[in-house]
């Protein structure tokens, strides 16, 4: 099942569009028509549509209308046709928001991030190919769920929840363990030593949580 459903007749941009989704954490799959289009959310419940105007048979303002019809997706156009005439008319037929090509993918990966947000992903942390759905309390690796102790998943959650910033090891020790706990401070060490097992390529040469000699540690998101 599919998070993302792309609609793009040409069949390099679709692709492109659909890598670059699933690089980013989410589940894409592509189709070409309209047509395709509605048969595929007959059987998939997906969460946003990305929809091209200018297809082959029904359109993409038909597909948003016939769309809204039955279901409250959100759709966001991403078309060639920049007039204000086109842009109101999407709008007014249910889109959610419309976006111009060519694509700016930071642009284009901020509104899909900004709809899952508002929509769905309030209790879920993204970073490329891992997920964490924190409703569940699970860590997703490729759509693959990964087996996290409790102190494993909150340790991670509380990183990626400050990423970029460096955190001293003695104020994540007291947030995951507590200052009446009964642990050592080398216990945070092994517990970052079993996260990059779980999460990093190569867990000698770590790109996702750094080590900040003498200080702590920092989490770095695109990695």
């Amino acid at each position: 099942m599919a998070d993302i459903i792309i609609v793009e007749d040409t069949i390099e941009i679709g692709n492109l569009l659909r890598d670059f989704i699933i690089k980013e954490g989410y589940s894409a799959c592509l189709c070409v028509t309209g047509e395709a289009t509605m048969e595929e959310l007959q059987k998939n419940h997906a969460k946003l549509v990305l929809l091209d105007i200018m297809l082959p048979g029904m359109d993409g303002f038909a597909v948003c209308q016939r769309i809204r019809e039955d279901s409250d997706v959100p759709i966001l156009i991403v078309s060639a046709k920049v007039e204000k005439e086109d842009k109101l008319n999407g709008l007014l037929l249910g889109a959610d928001d419309y976006i111009e090509k060519p694509i700016d993918m930071d642009i284009l990966l901020a509104k899909i991030n900004g709809i899952f947000k508002r929509r769905f992903d309030v209790d879920m942390l993204i970073d490329g190919n891992l997920r964490i759905d924190k409703c569940k309390k699970q860590v997703f690796i490729n759509e693959q769920a990964i087996n996290f102790t409790s102190k494993e998943y909150e340790l991670l959650a509380l990183l990626i929840e400050n990423s970029g910033r460096v955190l001293r090891k003695e104020w994540i020790f007291n947030k995951i363990w507590g200052f009446d706990s009964f642990s050592e401070l080398q216990t945070l060490t092994v517990h970052i030593k079993w996260l990059r097992e779980k999460i990093e390529k190569d867990q000698k040469d770590p790109k996702r949580i750094l080590t900040v000699w003498g200080t702590g540690y920092r989490y770095e998101k695109g990695n």
